[in-house]
C-alpha cells in the first residue's frame, strides 16, 4: 500500500529517538529532520541517514512541503504555537510531543481512533502516556472521584525540554487525567531523581473511586487488558505490583523502562512519549491510505 511520509521538528533526545524508531515503521516513510543547531548530535546523525535536513526548523519544510505528510514536533511548548500555525497552513497533519495541548489530548491505548481525522493531536505528556491509561481501565469498572499520579523519572533523562515545561507537565497531565481518564478530578506532580546508577521510570497512580462501586475483580481485570494494551507498543510498560485496595482507594504501581533504540533503557520517560507518537503516526498513515485506496 506504499508508505507515508513524515518528518521530525528537533533534534534533541525525544526527536533522536523517534527517527531511529520511524526507520523502522512499514508505513512510515521518515524524510526531513528540522532542527536549528546543524552541528547537533541528532542532526548529525540523520545526515548519516540520508535525511532531507534543515537547520532553519519548520521553515525549511515550508519551502519544500511535498517532503512531509505527517509532522512529529519534539521542540517546546512554546515553540510549538508557531510551528502548529506553520504546518496548519501546509496542510500537515501535527503530532505534538510538547505539552502545549493545542490540540485534543490522545493516549494511543484509549482514544487514538476517535482522533484520526484531527489535524493536531497532543500525546500530553510521559506521566499521562503512562499513567492515563490506568486511570481510564479503573474508570471502565469504577467510577473514578479522583486521580493523582506522581511521576518519578532519572534526571538524567530530563533535559533541557523537560526541565523548562514543568508546570506545562502538570497542568497538562492533570486535565489529561480528567478529559482522557475520565476522573471528575485529576492531579499530578513530577519528580527527578538523581540517584545513580540512574532509576528506571516510575509511576503511581492513587485513584479515589465512587462511593459503593467499587469491584476489586472487575478493576483487577480492567488494568490487566490496559496493561497488556499498552505493551503493544511499549514492552518495557509493566506492572510492579498488583493493584493494592484499601477502602474506595486503588493504588497502581507501574514501571518503564525504554527500548535502546537511541536512549538508555533507564529513559523510559522519554520511550513511553515516542513510540506513543509513533503508535499515532502509523494509524494516521494507514487511515490516509485506506481513504487514498478508497476515492
Amino acid at each position: 500500500m506504499g508508505k507515508v511520509k513524515a518528518g521530525i521538528i528537533g533534534s534533541g533526545n525525544i526527536g533522536s529517538d523517534l527517527m531511529v524508531k520511524l526507520m523502522k515503521s512499514e508505513t512510515l516513510e521518515l524524510t526531513t529532520m528540522m532542527g536549528i543547531d546543524a552541528s547537533s548530535r541528532g542532526m548529525q546523525h540523520a545526515k548519516k541517514l540520508g535525511l532531507t535536513v534543515f537547520d532553519n526548523g519548520i521553515e525549511g519544510l515550508a519551502e519544500n512541503p511535498d517532503l512531509v505528510d505527517i509532522v512529529f514536533d519534539a521542540t517546546s511548548a512554546g515553540a510549538h504555537i508557531h510551528n502548529a500555525g506553520v504546518a496548519k497552513e501546509l496542510g500537515k497533519q501535527m503530532l505534538d510531543l510538547t505539552p502545549a495541548a493545542i490540540g485534543p489530548f490522545v493516549v494511543p491505548a484509549v482514544n487514538l481512533h476517535e482522533n484520526l481525522h484531527a489535524e493536531n493531536v497532543n500525546l500530553i505528556t510521559c506521566g499521562g502516556q503512562a499513567t492515563i491509561p490506568i486511570i481510564h481501565a479503573i474508570n471502565q469498572a469504577a467510577k473514578v472521584e479522583y486521580g493523582e499520579i506522581i511521576a518519578t523519572i532519572s534526571s538524567r533523562s530530563a533535559g533541557p525540554g523537560t526541565r523548562a515545561n514543568i508546570d506545562e507537565f502538570t497542568e497538562t497531565t492533570a486535565k489529561g487525567i480528567e478529559q482522557v481518564g475520565g476522573a471528575k478530578k485529576g492531579k499530578a506532580i513530577i519528580i527527578l531523581n538523581p540517584a545513580e546508577p540512574p532509576i528506571m521510570m516510575r509511576d503511581t497512580i492513587h485513584a479515589i473511586v465512587e462511593e459503593g462501586s467499587m469491584d476489586r475483580e472487575e478493576i483487577m481485570a480492567s488494568v490487566q487488558r490496559m496493561v497488556r494494551h499498552v505493551q503493544s507498543y511499549v514492552p518495557g510498560y509493566k506492572l510492579r505490583t498488583e493493584p493494592i485496595f484499601d477502602g474506595n482507594n486503588v493504588t497502581v504501581f507501574l514501571e518503564i523502562e525504554g527500548a535502546g533504540h537511541y536512549l538508555p533503557k533507564y529513559a523510559g520517560n522519554l520511550d513511553i512519549m515516542t513510540s506513543a507518537a509513533v503508535k499515532a503516526a502509523e494509524e494516521f498513515a494507514k487511515n490516509r491510505l485506506k481513504v487514498a485506496a478508497n476515492k
